[in-house]
């Protein structure tokens, strides 16, 4: 009886792309007992098989080799930074090379025949070598370099009698050389290298964001030992180590805080919006930035099980589901390959032994079936309805990074927001002034601004902005001294002044009872209070907040309106701050809260109900849900790198009114594409029909093909109109 291994992992040299992944779940999976034994990591090129596979590693390793790709064990050390693939850049230079070869064979064509239709029409049966040899020459070599990739895949294709759209596209090349049509046949070879190097970029993109991720640590701790500090790296420090913080500087492991108080910047991390205030026996996230505060703290997680780690990790795994979709051209290859190859041997061989027809008129309408059947205007169809879209939304501030993506806004059902700097500014800023005990509006923001220039803390750069925006003049405070975890003290006209949070003003014992209730209501709407007074009396206290964006309201209407009947706010903010946020902007169904881990819940539980979801944040703790969810958006002129790459669409302007104009662009390019498929493949039963009825020439099909090529084309570029 074969021993079950355990879980093993393979790193998996050329799998680049979805496409690859599909072959290998044909070739690996029948080994290990079906494709759910298996599971894949695209950012980072890691195939998993899972426990109770029982094959050997050396059969899984022949097996990959067979696909042309190459398989090794995996180790923990290649994850540590993603590399963009040789396989990439080569692929990015063939093709490259490609489009130049296929452009100068034209080009000399052209010129030694005097003309392009005087070229055009020294192509065809019967005048294979009425093109120049140096012109053949060319257009053999971007062919070659365009299928240098592809080629291989459709042999493996022909192989196993599965075939797909690579055997189709090395049909239709090589029948269109057979016929001497040189020009098409190298330039179909192009477009479709084309496509294959658009998806590579994609996946490198996305690699790149696993690197944003990981610098986010730093790459030493400063360990307390024997009474001073050793830096080390955080993978070598133990759980229940004690390490030290120091003002500024990123918190490199998880763990508990054992001495000193500081104010951390959690937004990377939980999102959010205001710092928050640590003190002992409260916890910290790798990746958060301290305050003003030095803090001791103890770890509590090894550096492989951070809430960052685990969020680098739920990026690649959440890619990978959605990674593997095949495209629907794909699945019709299947079909479509077969039956057009089977038809014209059927069409060239049975006629002549059967009924006793004429051999070369029955080749001939074989080589006219395979011409129409070439799928130029089939392959163009999608691809050039794509561009203009993509271009389309790219002048609407919207960046697309791909087909798939441009037309899922179609089909959605439901959207998640992130609060922070995506329904919200994404920074602090006054919302309300209240001057106290006789004092006027201008002395409390001259106060302010005298004692809030001496600090570096976001909420008192975001005081110090708002009295400059209102003209109040002030001169700093002198003595100025913090207060950790509570606020500062200073001298202000030879006088003692202090600021400080509403725990402090009731350490002060300078509130009334109607105060404490006016300031337990703000703080219950999601304000941060900052009181300002002059020895024993309150001068009175300004409320920040995370201001909402203008245009949130309204874009959540138009959503409405456009048929997403289904909006939620996922955030990682208090409780009450996001129910405050959620009566602005007419949100009722709000989770709060959340780390990343549980967005990745929520978002995957939208999925289950109702299918298609879309996800839209701007920090890296929405990667991961993000990733998971079947669209990813962005906020893209604020929002962190990790979140833009991980993203499927980023909004450049952060402009939220473009998400119900993205929605329409949307169905307008997938009934474009509808209309351009339809339209080719009626033209093809068309002349299929005409060429087994003996009513259809070679030329005819080639004028055929290439005019339903041409206005595929065209229909595609009405999308550019504005």
């Amino acid at each position: 009886m074969t021993p079950v291994l355990s879980k093993r992992a393979f790193k998996i040299h050329g799998m680049d792309c979805a496409e690859e992944i599909a072959v290998l779940k044909r070739e690996v999976g029948p080994l290990v007992g079906g494709e759910t034994n298996l599971a894949f990591d695209l950012l980072n090129a890691k195939m998993i098989v899972s426990e109770g596979a029982s094959a050997s590693s050396e059969a899984i390793l022949k097996a990959v080799a067979g696909t042309g790709m190459k398989a090794e064990p995996w180790r923990e050390n290649t994850e540590s930074r993603p590399k963009k693939s040789g396989r990439q850049k080569l692929q990015l230079a063939l093709t490259i090379l490609s489009g130049g070869l296929t452009a100068l064979a034209f080009g000399l064509h052209v010129w030694i025949s005097g003309g392009w239709h005087a070229a055009l029409g020294a192509e065809g049966v019967g005048q294979v070598h009425a093109v120049p040899w140096f012109s053949r020459g060319a257009y053999l070599g971007a062919m070659i370099a365009a299928c240098w990739f592809i080629a291989p895949k459709a042999w493996l294709s022909a192989r196993r009698l599965r075939p797909d759209m690579n055997l189709l596209m090395v049909v239709a090349i090589v029948g269109a050389i057979g016929i001497g049509e040189w020009f098409e046949a190298a330039t179909v070879a192009f477009l479709f290298a084309v496509s294959n190097a658009l998806e590579g970029w994609s996946l490198s993109r996305a690699r790149r964001a696993v690197e944003a991720l990981m610098d986010l640590t730093p790459t030493l701790v400063q360990l307390v030992k024997d009474g001073g500090t050793v830096p080390v790296r955080p993978e070598e420090v133990p759980v229940g180590a004690r390490f030290q913080l120091k003002p500024g500087e990123r918190v490199p492991l998880d763990g508990k805080v054992l001495q000193g108080s500081s104010s951390l910047n959690q937004a990377p991390i939980t999102g959010e919006s205001m710092p928050v205030s640590k003190s002992p026996g409260e916890e910290v996230f790798a990746g958060s930035i301290n305050g003003d505060g030095a803090l001791v703290v103890e770890c509590s997680k090894p550096a492989s099980d951070t809430v960052l780690a685990r969020i680098i990790r739920m990026v690649g795994e959440a890619s990978s589901k959605r990674a593997a979709s095949e495209q629907w051209v794909d699945r019709f290859a299947r079909i479509y390959t077969p039956v057009v190859m089977v038809l014209a041997i059927l069409v060239a061989l049975i006629p002549p032994l059967l009924l006793g027809g004429a051999w070369a008129d029955w080749f001939y309408r074989a080589l006219v079936l395979l011409v129409i059947a070439c799928p130029c205007a089939l392959v163009i169809s999608t691809p050039v309805s794509i561009v203009a879209g993509l271009a389309s939304a790219a002048r609407h501030g919207v960046l697309v990074k791909g087909g798939m993506y441009l037309e899922a806004p179609a089909r959605l059902k439901a959207i998640a927001f992130d609060k922070t700097g995506t329904l919200t500014e994404g920074h602090p800023s006054v919302v309300q002034v209240v001057p106290l005990n006789g004092h006027t509006e201008q002395e409390l923001l001259r106060v302010a601004g005298a004692m809030e220039s001496q600090s570096d803390h976001p909420l008192a750069r975001a005081i110090v902005a708002y009295v400059k925006a209102q003209g109040v003049a002030f001169t700093p405070a002198q003595d100025f001294q913090s207060l950790q975890g509570k606020g500062a003290t200073a001298s202000l006209d030879g006088r003692a002044h202090w600021l400080g949070s509403h725990r402090f003003l009731e350490e002060q014992d300078a509130e009334t009872p109607e105060i404490h209730a006016q300031l337990e209501s703000l703080e219950s709407d999601g304000r941060t209070v900052v009181a300002f007074g002059m020895e024993r009396t309150l001068i009175g206290f300004l409320a920040l907040a995370d201001a909402v964006r203008p245009t949130s309201a309204s874009t959540l209407q138009s959503l409405r309106e456009a048929g997403v009947e289904h909006l939620v706010l996922l955030t990682g903010d208090n409780a009450g701050t996001a129910q405050a946020v959620g009566r602005q902007v007419g949100l009722t169904e709000i989770q709060a809260e959340l780390l990343p881990e549980d967005k990745v819940k929520a978002v995957e539980a939208l999925v289950e109900r109702y299918g298609q979801v879309a996800m839209i944040g701007d920090g890296v703790n929405d990667a991961p849900a993000m990733a998971r969810a079947s669209l990813g958006i962005a906020m893209g002129a604020m929002g962190s790198d990790a979140a833009i790459e991980t993203a499927d669409i980023a909004l450049m302007n952060d402009d939220l009114t473009r998400l119900p104009w993205l929605i329409h662009h949307s169905r307008r390019t997938l009934q474009v594409i509808r209309q351009n498929i339809t339209f080719a493949l009626a033209v093809k039963a068309a002349f299929v029909i005409l060429t087994l009825v003996g009513h259809a020439s070679l030329w005819s099909a080639i004028a055929a093909d290439m005019g339903a090529s041409l206005l595929v084309i065209f229909n595609g570029l009405r999308l550019l109109r504005r």
